[in-house]
């Protein structure tokens, strides 16, 4: 390994440790270590063809994961608030910025148009963070930025329809509107069938294989097809990764892609930023630095302006304004893959210096929403406003279920226990890895999902909440699967009370010592049920009976001898 090589992951650690202690995001880390190590800096990299490969591949899986964030179920559910707050804070802030940028600039009447819409996105994986590091994404607050960040992300199909057009050099400004609702709606209608007659049947095929290798394989030619397939029409390849995710979306495996795809997929976001930051023309952006603070003080103070003026006219109250506001007025990385995928692309809606300086006006943005939120703080801490303002809790769901008991396996045991929640009401989420069984449990009516209950992307996507959660059931009857899953529910919250299947005595008492509450040995339980039906027709009084089954209970079953074949 070389020095240059060294340096480069030694740089990549310290960026990375050094932007979460400061609470600011991990993409930002890489960025920032694309900068250091390319040619205008230590120079230990210069931008090479293997590079370039590195940051296309970024491309489409951050476009991928975009796309798989936008599933037709929840967009359904949150429809109130994400076509009512989102679209107004979208069309306020493009309202208000349009006019600044015809005034200071001499783009195309299409090019303004689309830097004005991408100036109004925000960065989806910051704030979610953000929110989740507050302990607000459960608050009214935190509800209505999620659904705003929801509506940004069903934005990206028309955007991303106007690349092909801005391209063609479109000028007629009616035509080009047509053209791109009609394929936008052309894309999801094309998303919605297509997932459910060829995506869902290929991937209960992948499944049945049960090889993680296969089924992450599966989601990388998914991602493959659709961008080629898309390139041959004509549209940005990056068009192709977007839908390929809302295909996966639509899928009832959509929790298991998310948890297959995630290692995979930070490290080509990572290539990303890193080649985006290589590419950043440093010696341009030092001499118009004046121009790079103007845009991010305006842009900051726009968006904030806008967005707290829609917060308000719809009746949300000073503080929880002022904070979403906050938290939404920094520029996206959303626009960050349009400007790059424009230059990718060789789309000259903008002149390329230009798209240097909106590029850095975005990333300075996104770096300055933590530190503006820790003066928010401090002014909030001091009582210098805000004084009696309380975020409150939802009193309804946010999008999919919350689960009080949540279920790991399916199987008989599961249904039986899903059937006695559903009896008195009680919600529930099973997961369970047989692809069959889901399709026919789902088709009953069960709540159930598909994915690996051994990880804690899936525990926590299927609605686990360490306060809400109650109760965790692990009916599989493999006892390895089983005490993976109850350490992985450890990790997650030490005190939630679990509930296991255990096939033997000795299974029982290892599980019992993994801190489950209760591990049921099946053997023992049936072997004791079916005793008492014995002693029942011998004429021994129920009384009786139970005393004795009770006493073969007491301890974790002390009282049962051990079986003869035992070693």
């Amino acid at each position: 390994m070389s020095i240059a090589t060294l340096l480069f992951f030694v740089i990549a650690f310290g960026a990375v440790f050094f932007m979460r202690l400061f609470r600011m995001g991990t993409l930002l880390a890489f960025l920032l270590t694309g900068v250091l190590a390319g040619q205008h800096v230590l120079g230990l990299f210069e931008l090479s063809g293997t590079w370039n490969f590195l940051g296309e591949l970024g491309i489409m899986f951050l476009w991928f994961n975009i796309g798989l964030q936008i599933n037709m179920q929840r967009l359904w559910q949150l429809r109130r608030t994400i076509f009512g707050l989102g679209a107004s804070q979208v069309l306020m802030v493009a309202v208000m910025l349009f006019p600044i940028l015809v005034g200071v600039t001499a783009w195309s009447l299409m090019g303004t148009i689309m830097i004005s819409l991408i100036l109004a996105m925000s960065s989806t994986s910051e704030d979610l963070q953000i929110l989740i590091d507050r302990n607000q994404l459960q608050t009214n607050m935190g509800r209505q930025t999620f659904s705003i960040l929801l509506f940004q992300d069903l934005l990206s199909i028309p955007l991303l329809a106007m690349l092909p057009i801005m391209a063609g050099k479109s000028i007629n400004l009616g035509a080009s509107a047509i053209d791109i609702f009609v394929m936008s709606v052309g894309l999801i209608l094309g998303v919605i069938v297509v997932s459910k007659f060829l995506i869902n049947p290929l991937m209960r095929v992948v499944a049945r294989v049960r090889s993680g290798e296969a089924f992450v394989l599966a989601i990388m030619v998914n991602i493959a097809v659709w961008a080629v397939v898309l390139s041959l029409m004509g549209l940005p390849p990056a068009l192709g990764a977007f839908l390929a995710g809302m295909l996966m979306s639509e899928t009832v495996y959509r929790h298991q892609v998310n948890a297959a795809i995630e290692p995979y997929a930070t490290l080509f976001l990572a290539f990303f930023f890193i080649v985006l930051g290589m590419g950043i023309n440093l010696p341009f952006l030092i001499q118009n630095w004046s121009i790079v603070l103007m845009g991010v003080v305006g842009l900051v103070a726009i968006k904030f302006f806008a967005l707290y003026i829609v917060a308000r006219v719809r009746h949300v109250q000073g503080r929880e304004a002022s904070l979403m506001s906050l938290i939404l007025a920094q520029g996206g990385e959303f626009g960050l893959l349009i400007l790059q995928t424009m230059k990718t692309n060789n789309i000259e809606a903008i002149p390329a210096e230009h798209q240097e300086i909106l590029t850095a006006i975005i990333i300075v943005s996104i770096m300055m929403t933590p530190i503006l939120l820790l003066l928010y703080d401090q002014l909030l801490k001091s009582g210098k406003i805000f004084k009696n303002a309380h975020n409150k809790k939802l009193s309804e769901k946010i999008n999919d279920v919350t689960p009080t008991v949540l279920i790991c396996g399916f199987g008989r045991m599961g249904q039986i226990i899903a059937q006695m929640l559903d009896s008195e009401h009680i919600p529930y989420v099973a997961i369970d890895s047989n692809v069959d069984a889901v399709v026919v449990a789902r088709e009953a009516g069960y709540n159930v999902i598909y994915g690996d209950s051994k990880k804690k992307t899936i525990l926590l996507s299927a609605g686990l909440k360490v306060r809400k959660t109650k109760a965790v059931v692990v009916s599989l009857n493999d006892e390895i699967v089983a005490r993976d899953i109850v350490q992985t529910l450890r990790g997650i919250s030490p005190r939630i009370k679990i509930f296991a299947r255990a096939r033997n005595l000795k299974s029982s008492r290892d599980l019992l010592k993994m801190g489950v509450k209760s591990a049921t040995p099946e053997i023992i339980e049936s072997s004791l049920t079916l005793g008492s039906e014995v002693m029942t027709g011998l004429g021994f009084s129920k009384p009786k009976i139970n005393d004795l089954i009770n006493s073969l209970r007491e301890n974790g079953y002390e009282n049962v001898k051990k079986p003869l074949d035992s070693k």
